[in-house]
């Protein structure tokens, strides 16, 4: 029995064995972590919509796209990171193994100092230029302003966790993560129903719950002898922190790009009242986890590129790359109907405000299909990743939200204005979403299939 789930969740080396065996068992305990993340942001608006209420609700989640979009250097290093971590791994180059760990390190370090410089002076004029009510605005910049003054755990943590999968392994990040999300509710009742902090209350501890499962992260990654070095040499910058970022900003501009998206969306959502705004933050916390396994397959098939790359076996790429997109649309198939049949009980979670929940319910059913889209945009963007080619994904990312979402949702609002919806008709939000969902899997299949992914490898 533990060899079993030793086997099933221990260290995955993907240049051997059966693909799809090698990419679920990498996926699985990486989509429990994903699922455990999700619930920072998702306790903390069960939390303060039902101790608080809908108006803190509508705070957390008018917050969250700026954040996001203020942590996308993270991403890049992290994505960066991971990628050339696992090409080196799968070529068994310990010196620029080494080497590329220590520089993600260091870079992480003066991104953390950068951003919250930056971030701090800029946060509430980036809220008072989106027309955040003035009901939610002061709860949104503290909010933020917490998270922000405290990200050094959430940095590190994504870091090391990038590091992490690249070598394969996605069960530690999972312990380290159950143990933060555990704590981080405990936090969340404790500051908020016991206390009374309020919206400030769960920022804080998202940052106590997130420095921990970082420091456990390291302590993890100092054990990793047998791999790679750990010394102070390492650290110091190189030509491999130039690789990083030259492999990780792609993809951070990606996140940047959708996050911006969501910002200048959520300006539009804004336009629509408190009810729409807090529906919106409801659907998000759902689709955050319906996305997971999207997002876990496209991470896995990352790893599974980039070893199998850094081997030279491209055929090799190419079979995992069929099998874990099939397996990744079925999975997508089977959260699609939860969704349609169980909308109603999920949205019920959130709120206990009835016309909230129906409306949440009805709006997340316009996005339901989209979700199998998704799981092929993912996997095979995560097989080009793993390649080394960053690039094309991001371009795609930014035609489907900039060229496509952005526009066509404000364009549906404006062609829907009536006496009685003078802003429009809202539904615009959710069916400009869906429809850029299913033109970038299609993008990304052409892409994939052309195959210029296949001459971006480190060596």
């Amino acid at each position: 029995m533990f060899e079993s789930l030793k086997k099933l969740f221990g260290q995955v080396d993907m240049t051997v064995g059966r693909p799809w065996e090698k990419i679920v068992a990498f996926t699985i305990p990486m989509l429990i972590g994903n699922i455990a993340q999700q619930l920072y942001n998702t306790v903390d608006s069960i939390v303060v919509g039902r101790y608080v209420g809908d108006n803190a609700l509508a705070a957390v989640g008018s917050a969250s796209p700026i954040f996001n979009l203020l942590l996308v250097l993270f991403v890049g290093i992290s994505m960066g990171a991971s990628i050339m971590v696992s090409q080196y791994f799968g070529s068994r180059d310990r010196e620029n193994l080494s080497r590329t760990i220590g520089s993600s390190l260091t870079l992480t370090g003066a991104s953390c100092i950068l951003l919250i410089v930056a971030g701090t002076a800029a946060i509430r004029p980036v809220l008072e230029l989106l027309d955040t009510p003035a009901s939610i605005i002061d709860w949104c910049t503290w909010y933020l302003l917490i998270l922000l003054w405290g990200g050094a755990g959430l940095a590190y943590y994504n870091i090391l966790t990038g590091i992490l999968r690249g070598l394969g392994d996605s069960i530690s990040a999972l312990i380290y993560l159950l143990v933060a999300t555990v704590l981080n509710i405990v936090l969340d009742l404790w500051f908020v129903a016991g206390l009374g902090l309020g919206v400030p209350g769960v920022a804080l501890a998202t940052v106590i719950a997130q420095l921990v499962s970082a420091v456990m992260c390291m302590f993890k990654l100092r054990k990793m002898t047998e791999y790679f070095d750990l010394r102070m040499e390492y650290l110091k910058p190189s030509k491999n922190m130039v690789t990083v970022l030259a492999l990780g900003l792609p993809s951070g501009a990606t996140q940047a790009i959708f996050s911006l998206a969501m910002v200048v969306v959520q300006s539009l959502t804004n336009s629509f009242g408190e009810m729409v705004i807090a529906a919106n933050v409801i659907i998000m916390r759902v689709d955050g986890f319906a996305m997971m396994p999207n997002f876990s397959f496209g991470t896995a098939m990352t790893t599974y590129a980039g070893q199998n790359v850094g081997a030279g076996d491209f055929d090799r790429v190419k079979k995992g790359a069929l099998q874990g997109t099939l397996i990744a649309a079925a999975t997508s198939a089977l959260i699609t109907g939860a969704i349609v049949l169980f909308g109603h009980n999920l949205m019920a979670i959130f709120t206990k405000t009835e016309d909230l929940v129906n409306l949440s319910a009805n709006m997340m059913k316009i996005l339901a299909v989209g979700y199998i889209a998704m799981a092929v945009t993912q996997s095979l963007s995560g097989v080009m990743r793993g390649a080394g080619d960053t690039v094309t994904p991001m371009w795609i990312s930014l035609l489907t939200t900039v060229a496509i979402r952005v526009p066509l949702a404000y364009g549906i609002a404006f062609a829907t204005r009536t006496a009685e919806k003078p802003q429009g008709d809202y539904r615009c939000l959710w069916v400009s979403l869906l429809i850029s969902w299913l033109l970038g899997a299609a993008m990304t299949t052409f892409f994939y299939k052309v195959g210029k992914w296949k001459k971006k490898a480190l060596a």
